[in-house]
């Protein structure tokens, strides 16, 4: 058995990679003191080793002991008594960070000079680019002495006499959290002072290592599973974290630049980066490099939600100010006013950034270019600040080259006029782009601008890292039953009632062939209302929830019923309680009791104008809400652990950049799919104590578009494209084909004499008769319209497309004209109103749907229902999707299509077959199936892997309403906007 001990099969081997790393290692159980004892320290008291500190501190600082030898002398003295001052009155951490800053930065000393005028001289501590300058030497069996108790500590990592690194190791066969509960807890308690110099804490029994810092609960201890970028690992968990962390270049490296303190709520964090953002960062850092072969394209960094992406960002950039000569200055472009004023908060409070808010968050693009003409380091904006009148080329604000933009969420909103506005202003900036999500299939165009993955972190690594928790999914889809058995026949007697238009019909058609109207029914939300206070009270782990609706009247709408509901449960219990025999049993109902009675549950959502009428006119009250979101911080209290507002209704805030760590179920009622839905479940994926998993209740069946989105987000390729099946095509040929189609207008134009030219150099008054002169033209007769619709549609996608290509920038004055004048034949026909039918539909669906035909599965078994996200094979999972597609054969796709239309053109308010759209609706639930919308699933599908040529080719002929709904089917996620 003693070959299997802690020293044996883990010390020993430690110590021996210690030495192979060129440390100095010593034994030190025996150590003898005094100034002829083994390392001269007077007691074991002292945990600076001054004998080697002095003669560190000569050699590094040679250019002070060019002008005098006894000064010299009393600055390094002054220094190392700067290290010694007794710290115990500070708390810890801020004792930690005091000591951190004089490593980093040098100890100022004020000595006289030859004249004995008063001077300062600064002391360098550590040789931060020569790793070979410094001394290393690791102590073991190290005494340490404190008020009153005295700890050996196992491995002590020793540069320039200060002790930097410590390591506790256990048996092999030992339970790793016993060194934190067992040993480092009480060492931080019982000899302090070793603690205030350490710049991280490794943690090991051999198979298994983490790392953290002085202030790291349990949970925040990481792996570290990668030596280098190569993915070189050691033959044990140990050996790799001690190659990874401790070689001389990488130790000072992560002490250097990867070490934050951030002041939160609770107090001071000291925080280490964890492996994958060590490497990510470095890899971005040497594309800045190579800032002039990349032509500043610096790359997408893909981290995947919740393993630090925003402090990835303050990591880079610390790293670049420090260790690049030049005078940078950091843009950080986000999309939406809560991430910028997040993401600030977080380099303020990393103490990164130290100007005051205003000072650094640009409010508009003049505001941003007097601030790029001033001294700072970083600045903060929004993209939508790019904003231009239409025609307009955005100006230039800064020719400098020393700018690097980091935007967050690159692909999210960073294609539009905007993004190119934002490159104009800053021709010779460097731009990296921090995502959260990969680049999806349609999205690679966003390597064009910012150049390749630079470093991937996907979900899968992030849940093997346990740089977050593992994710489950559970499907509690409502079942729905007709009752009303001439529903088809009810809704038709409304529609021939309510004498509809052609447009209107089609409008209606459109509202009912989407799933909105089933997922908002009365029943349903009660019914769910029902399941979720029963499935809240009935968790394992009881964090914190979201419940997050399709709107925002809904979300009001469950949380009236979940109240309802909650008061019923508690009714129940009380119930429960009389009817109790021992006192235990009570003993626990009443502890429920009082846990429901103490829950706190609250709406947030965004406001609107005229809200208060709007949600009245529903029968709902947003008052009473939104005075609780204005007078108290409620996203301060969510995130408080303790605080009792445990269940938040929401439909879209707080679903992106929100991060609650101890938010552990996700209640799901809204379609989502791809990014929106992947941040939304990352939600639930943070570590917090003792969770272990997230969990995602789907209520509306998402998991089709999960097990999609998965596909992507948890493979290896980064985006789950394989080499030679990439989307990404040349970037001219869209250049080619947008300047082809605005030819094609032209020649239309000429046709009917309308001077595109003209109109553009025209003033106000003469510019607005050109255009109705133009659209006169048009609308010789319908086929005429139908002809420029399409043109013009064409032209804006192809646009759209290309965004924020620079080269867009010679089209922009006619692309914006065409889509002008398309939108003024819109504006023609009035927007159809159904809103006098919608009541009456309503009233039809709620008599056709009986409350008992809701029924949500119970669990049974545990797990029958529940699927383990991270056991899913994303390789496999993507090829079968990948075939699925490539084997849709374009003529199939044409007959559904022409099929799907004709039925469309050939109906009319008489012969509308709702019951089929319905039913089919009510057969996707039924099956437990992801998708609600099967009606047009296939067509979808099909239409997906066709080219925008086809696409416009299938569209021939069809009218303005037609090809609008055509576009909304086989693009589900397209957002046509004014330009």
């Amino acid at each position: 058995m003693e070959y299997y001990t802690e020293d044996k099969l883990v010390e020993q081997p430690a110590i021996a990679i210690f030495d192979e790393i060129c440390w100095e290692t010593a034994n030190c159980f025996y150590e003898t003191f005094g100034t002829n004892g083994t390392l001269r320290r007077e007691t074991s008291s002292e945990v600076v080793l001054i004998s080697r500190l002095r003669p560190a501190l000569q050699k590094l600082n040679p250019e002070l002991f060019g002008v005098n030898k006894e000064l010299s002398s009393e600055a390094i003295h002054l220094a190392i008594e700067e290290f010694l001052t007794d710290r115990s009155s500070l708390n810890p951490v801020n004792a930690n960070r005091e000591i951190y800053k004089l490593l980093k930065d040098g100890i100022t000393v004020t000595i006289r000079n030859r004249n004995g005028e008063e001077v300062q001289e600064r002391v360098r501590v550590i040789d931060w680019d020569h790793p070979e300058e410094n001394d290393f030497f690791l102590a073991s069996q190290f005494w340490v002495t404190g008020d009153m108790y005295k700890r050996r500590a196992d491995l002590i990592g020793f540069v320039n006499g200060l002790p930097l690194v410590f390591i506790e190791l256990k048996a092999m066969h030992k339970r790793l959290e016993n060194a934190f509960y067992g040993n480092l807890t009480d060492y931080k308690d019982t000899i302090p002072q070793l603690f205030w110099y350490n710049g991280f804490i490794i943690l090991s029994n051999g198979s298994e290592s983490k790392i953290g810092t002085i202030s790291s609960q349990w949970e925040h201890f990481a792996d570290w599973k990668k030596i280098n970028s190569e993915g070189e690992e050691g033959v044990i968990s140990l050996e790799t974290m001690i190659r990874a962390t401790c070689e001389p270049k990488r130790l000072l490296d992560i002490l250097e630049n990867f070490i934050l303190y951030s002041d939160e709520k609770g107090g001071l964090v000291k925080m280490v980066a964890k492996n994958h953002q060590h490497l990510g960062v470095n890899s971005a850092f040497e594309a800045v490099r190579d800032i002039k072969d990349n032509r500043g394209r610096l790359g997408v960094f893909w981290h995947t939600q919740g393993s630090g992406k925003s402090y990835s960002m303050v990591f880079f950039a610390q790293k670049v100010m420090r260790k690049l000569p030049g005078n940078y200055t950091f843009v950080v472009v986000t999309d939406r006013n809560e991430l910028d004023g997040q993401i600030y908060k977080n380099f303020a409070n990393a103490g990164v950034v130290t100007e005051a808010e205003d000072r650094v968050r640009a409010d508009s693009g003049e505001h941003l270019k007097q601030l790029l003409k001033e001294d700072h380091r970083y600045l903060f904006t929004l993209i939508q600040k790019f904003h231009t009148d239409p025609g307009k080329t955005y100006p230039m604000i800064s020719d400098r080259s020393d700018i690097i933009v980091i935007t967050d969420e690159a692909h999210r909103s960073q294609y539009d006029i905007m993004a190119l506005n934002m490159r104009n202003a800053l021709p010779n900036a460097a731009f990296i782009g921090f995502t959260g999500t990969p680049l999806m299939i349609g999205e690679e165009r966003t390597k064009q601008v910012f150049g390749d993955y630079v470093s991937i972190y996907n979900f899968k690594q992030s849940i093997d890292d346990k740089a977050t928790v593992p994710l489950y999914y559970e499907n509690r889809i409502p079942e729905l039953q007709l009752t009303n058995k001439d529903l088809n026949d009810d809704i038709q007697n409304v529609i021939e009632n309510a004498m509809l238009d052609e447009e209107q019909e089609k409008k209606l058609e459109r509202e009912f062939s989407r799933e909105y109207h089933l997922i908002t029914r009365d029943d349903r939300l009660e019914k769910i209302a029902e399941d979720i206070v029963a499935h809240f009270m009935g968790r394992g782990y009881s964090g914190k929830a979201m419940v997050i609706s399709i709107d925002k009247a809904t979300a009001v709408k469950m949380y009236n019923k979940v109240k309802k509901q909650w008061g019923k449960y508690i009714d129940d219990l009380r119930v429960k309680v009389s009817a109790a025999i021992d006192d235990k049993q009570k003993e626990d109902l009443q502890n429920k009791i009082n846990f429901m009675q103490e829950t706190d549950m609250a709406v947030v959502v965004s406001q609107s104008q005229n809200e208060i009428q709007e949600f009245r006119d529903k029968g709902l009250d947003i008052a009473t809400h939104r005075r609780r979101m204005v007078t108290e911080e409620m996203d301060v209290k969510f995130k408080d652990p303790k605080d009792p507002f445990r269940i938040v209704f929401v439909c879209a805030m707080w679903m992106t950049g929100f991060d609650v760590p101890s938010c552990s179920t996700i209640y799901l009622d809204k379609p989502m799919r791809n990014h929106t839905l992947m941040q939304t479940i990352a939600r639930a994926n943070r570590v917090y104590q003792d969770k272990r998993i997230g969990l995602i209740v789907d209520y509306v069946g998402v998991f089709r578009n999960l097990q999609k989105a998965l596909a992507i987000y948890g493979s290896v390729s980064g985006g789950g494209i394989l080499p030679g099946e990439s989307p990404v095509q040349d970037k001219q040929k869209l250049v080619e084909e947008l300047r082809e189609g605005i030819e094609q207008v032209e020649e239309y134009f000429k046709e009917r004499k309308i001077d595109l030219g003209k109109i553009i150099s025209a003033d106000a008054f003469p510019k607005i008769k050109l255009i109705d002169d133009a659209v006169d033209a048009i609308l010789q007769n319908e086929e005429s319209k139908k002809k420029y619709m399409s043109m013009a549609l064409s032209v804006q996608s192809l646009y759209k497309a290309m965004l924020p290509d620079p080269k867009a920038t010679e089209f922009v004055e006619k692309v914006l004209l065409i889509g002008v004048i398309a939108e003024k034949i819109r504006s023609l026909s009035p927007p159809a109103d159904i809103s006098h039918v919608m009541k009456a539909v309503e009233a039809v669906l709620d008599g056709s749907i009986a409350a008992e035909g809701y029924i949500i599965h119970e669990q049974g078994e545990y797990g029958k229902n529940v699927i383990d996200l991270s056991k899913i094979d994303f390789e496999a999972l993507k090829a079968k999707f990948e075939k699925s597609r490539k084997h849709i054969e374009v003529e199939r796709l044409k007959g559904a299509i022409n099929a799907r239309l004709l039925m469309m053109i050939r109906l009319n308010k008489n012969r509308i077959n709702y019951l089929e759209q319905f039913q089919k609706m009510i057969d996707e639930y039924n099956s437990g199936s992801a998708n609600v919308e099967q009606f047009f699933n296939e067509l979808v599908e099909f239409a997906k892997t066709l080219n925008e040529e086809e696409r416009r080719g299938v569209a021939e002929g069809l009218n303005e309403e037609e090809l609008t709904l055509f576009d909304i089917l086989t693009k589900p996620d397209m957002k046509l906007t004014q330009i």
